[in-house]
């Protein structure tokens, strides 16, 4: 069985170590990251990431920064995990998406246990989780695309708004509606910026690149028909 894997993310290395050590002596793949653009930068190259433990007071960028940008491309399970232990500060860790708040100091084993918790709660593949449609299969807990059998590479936001046209199949769907739920409804881009991500997921595609029909003057529809 694959390993899970798990981004730890602290800028004190003792701490970083202690946390990899827990972590891998319970079966867990650990890779670190020394402050929040380190963050950025392994977990969008590490697509597999199934779970992030994250501090908040980092050089760089904080760890505030590096859950909005995360959570602007995906829901991974982020344990916030810092010495700042007041209500305001959970409070806001919970508005931007944080599954579990740990305040340090902490026992490692508890946050062992916390992780295996929140991994459990992930698991299990629901008739949700899977999306299939003449030949594209997605799998929205692995993160993995194939057409016809063959993995095909899908960058985050790729992979959302294929996923958006799949579940939505015959259906025109207006721009505003695209941006409203796969950039979420604080997303002030152009209009273009669908375009430009639609050109790349029917490259991609294939021969199936046709099944995403342009509606002139609306936007567009995910149809297999003719």
């Amino acid at each position: 069985m694959k390993k899970s894997k798990i981004l730890v993310v602290d800028d004190e290395q003792r701490m970083r170590k202690i946390i990899n050590d827990f972590l891998t002596k319970s079966d867990y793949n650990v890779i670190e990251a020394c402050d929040g653009e380190d963050a950025l930068d392994k977990f969008f190259k590490n697509k597999d990431i199934d779970l992030i433990i994250l501090d908040i007071m980092m050089p760089k960028l904080d760890g505030w920064g590096v859950c909005k940008e995360i959570r602007k491309e995906s829901k991974v399970p982020i344990i916030m995990l810092t010495a700042r232990s007041g209500e305001e500060d959970e409070l806001q860790g919970f508005k931007l998406g944080v599954d579990e708040y740990i305040s340090k100091p902490f026992s490692p084993k508890i946050l062992v246990a916390r992780v295996e918790a929140i991994l459990r709660r992930c698991k299990g593949i629901s008739s949700d989780d899977v999306i299939e449609c003449d030949g594209i299969v997605m799998n929205r807990l692995t993160h993995i695309v194939t057409i016809d059998g063959k993995e095909v590479d899908f960058s985050y936001k790729e992979f959302e708004l294929l996923a958006y046209f799949l579940q939505n199949q015959g259906i025109a769907l207006p721009r505003e509606n695209i941006l409203n739920n796969v950039w979420n409804y604080d997303y002030y881009g152009e209009d273009r910026t669908i375009d430009t991500h639609v050109k790349k997921i029917r490259a991609k595609l294939g021969n199936k690149g046709k099944y995403i029909k342009t509606i002139w003057g609306i936007g567009y529809k995910f149809e297999t028909l003719d």
